[in-house]
């Protein structure tokens, strides 16, 4: 048996459905069927059980899975090893915004006590590309916020961060305990550029079109608040610099900090990287806010 067949026939078990394999996989579905059915006359024994209801393990089906995932585990671990002990086993990671997030800092400790020996690159971006550079390929995996196009990624929530309207502290504004998108009618917000991901942009926004000075990174957003007396959205957990304010608001949905990385990567390292970063954002997450002034 194949370890690429293994992983085939794990795809399968998995979705229970050929068609969502074969998309995970990446391949078309005619020899993805080609292949389980191979593996069948290998086994001698069926694998699936087929109906107009779907598709189920049969009991030797459910033995081989166990099995077929132990091995491929396994063969991971050597992997890992062998390009560790050679010198070769790096991981690059996009992070957004230079983020500070404690969670991100017990992520980058459990990931080097698991993996000493892997050298894990950083890509820091500003905000017009939400994904970090997965889409253009420039990173292995991106440590981010939602929503933004996933096509082609897989993600995970890790969690869910309350925001509010950031504002001058002078504000007429800054003295409600809190606000809707309507109370920010007509007002100016600092908004990405043309060509930056029309989800992210569109969340950013508030899901209106807004006019307003374009910025690109955390501190172009406050400069331009602070400058131009302009609106915008920012995280509530974060503390705003002196002369600005954050103002929680309430019926804007969380911020969600996700991990993505591209649909399909067998990588050992990826896979150690998103379990290692569910158990850290699970053990805690942002500090309260100190003060809005």
């Amino acid at each position: 048996m194949e370890l690429r067949t293994l992983r085939y026939f794990v795809a399968v078990a998995e979705e229970l459905h050929f068609g969502r394999a074969a998309a995970r996989l990446h391949m078309s579905q005619p020899p993805l069927s080609r292949a389980i059915k191979q593996l069948e006359t290998e086994a001698g024994a069926p694998l699936f059980h087929r109906s107009s209801a779907g598709v189920t393990l049969t009991p030797v089906g459910a033995v081989l899975l166990d099995e077929a995932r132990a091995l491929l585990d396994q063969a991971d671990r050597v992997r890992l090893r062998v390009a560790a002990a050679a010198g070769n086993a790096t991981l690059t990671v996009g992070i957004l915004g230079g983020s500070s997030d404690p969670g991100a800092t017990r992520l980058a400790r459990a990931y080097h006590r698991r993996h000493p020996r892997v050298e894990v690159r950083i890509r820091d971006t500003d905000l017009t590309d939400p994904t970090c550079g997965l889409h253009s390929g420039a990173v292995d995996i991106a440590l981010t916020r939602g929503p933004f196009d996933g096509t082609g990624l897989s993600l995970h929530a890790l969690r869910a961060d309350p925001v509010g309207a950031l504002l001058r502290a002078d504000d007429p504004l800054a003295r409600r305990d809190s606000l809707t998108l309507a109370d920010l009618a007509g007002r100016r917000w600092f908004r990405f550029p043309e060509g930056t991901d029309p989800l992210w942009q569109s969340y950013w926004n508030g899901g209106e079109p807004r006019d307003g000075p374009v910025v690109r990174a955390v501190q172009e957003c406050r400069q331009a608040v602070l400058w131009n007396g302009t609106v915008g959205i920012t995280l509530l957990g974060h503390e705003p610099v002196r002369g600005l304010t954050v103002v929680p608001l309430s019926d804007m949905p969380p911020s969600r900090v996700v991990v993505a990385w591209h649909a399909g990567d067998t990588n050992p390292l990826i896979r150690s990287f998103v379990g290692i970063a569910l158990a850290a954002y699970r053990d805690g997450g942002l500090p309260p806010p100190r003060s809005r002034r």
